[in-house]
């Protein structure tokens, strides 16, 4: 089974920015624990802060994976280009936050994504992509 993980913008600076609300840990740390938990599976990993770059990976994978896993930072909120990207594809796509974005700002309680997509997780830290690639598994 292959999984994509698709990061958006300002998630490479996990670890770095804004603690209080991402933590401290880096994504490619907790990759390597991903990896490491579902060794049968292959989890191919993208970040990009481009949108048109992000809608490129939907179109690259979407067809050909078995599922994909997005965090579109504040494209999440934005983006109707990467809705209808996901609209586009076969592949079963999850969305997820790190935060419960539902206890942030308001114009974050909203997800243009969400409708296009299998489902959602926010809230549970990084752990909220095990969760999703758990969903994935079922």
């Amino acid at each position: 089974m292959k999984i994509q993980i698709i990061n958006g913008p300002n998630l490479n600076l996990l670890g770095v920015r804004e603690k209080s609300i991402y933590g401290n840990s880096d994504f490619e740390a907790y990759l390597k624990e991903l990896r490491k938990r579902y060794k049968n599976l292959t989890i191919d990993y993208y970040q990009s802060n481009v949108e048109g770059e992000i809608i490129n990976k939907l179109h690259e994978t979407g067809f050909t994976y078995d599922g994909i896993v997005l965090n579109a930072g504040a494209y999440t909120h934005t983006s109707i280009a990467i809705a209808d990207a996901i609209a586009a594809i076969n592949t079963p796509v999850i969305e997820v936050h790190i935060s419960n974005v539902y206890k942030r700002e308001e114009f974050r309680h909203s997800s243009m994504l969400a409708a296009n997509c299998k489902g959602v997780i926010a809230g549970f830290g990084m752990d909220s992509y095990r969760l999703a690639i758990e969903s994935l598994l079922k």
